[in-house]
């Protein structure tokens, strides 16, 4: 396993849609450890394969507070969402020292390629759902700050691009 660099705002990769994956090969699961590793070494709950440079549809997931619960997904698809919507404070390594409290549905069902290649669909709650939802927009291209309103996202990148120089 290999500890990954982080790509750091505004590398255009986090605005970048990532690839979807053929299949779940070996390259595939060596890259999910590495990302594992990068994971537990943030600290956080959760890694897309863009955030460090990797533009393919790969995430690694552990809410659990054990960090024996390794999730690993390739190619996610929300296919279902709850209603309720709850309040997280997000954050990323790539963009450190910024978080946001970001208003996620409560729960996700998700279909994906999971670590042997087969396609599930697994329901996700409470930081799980959050982490789960937060590592799908990544492989969108897109960050956490896109679920503020216009006038907080303004003033968190303003703030970021002033301490960034």
């Amino acid at each position: 396993m290999t500890l990954r660099r982080y790509v750091a705002w505004p590398d255009k990769r986090l605005r970048s849609p990532a690839e979807p994956i053929e299949a779940v090969t070996d390259e595939i699961r060596t890259l999910w450890d590495d990302m594992i590793e990068t994971m537990d070494a943030m600290p956080g709950v959760g890694l897309a394969a863009p955030q460090i440079g990797e533009m393919l549809q790969v995430a690694v997931v552990d809410a659990s507070e054990a960090r024996n619960k390794r999730i690993r997904l390739a190619n996610p698809v929300i296919i279902d969402a709850s209603a309720v919507l709850h309040p997280y404070e997000e954050a990323s390594p790539n963009l450190p020292g910024f978080s946001a409290v970001i208003r996620r549905p409560r729960g996700v069902k998700v279909r994906f390629l999971n670590e042997t290649g087969a396609e599930v669909e697994r329901d996700f709650v409470g930081l799980e759902a959050v982490s789960v939802q937060h590592q799908i927009d990544h492989l969108a291209g897109k960050m956490y700050f896109d679920n503020l309103s216009k006038t907080k996202r303004d003033m968190l990148l303003r703030k970021a691009r002033k301490q960034n120089g």
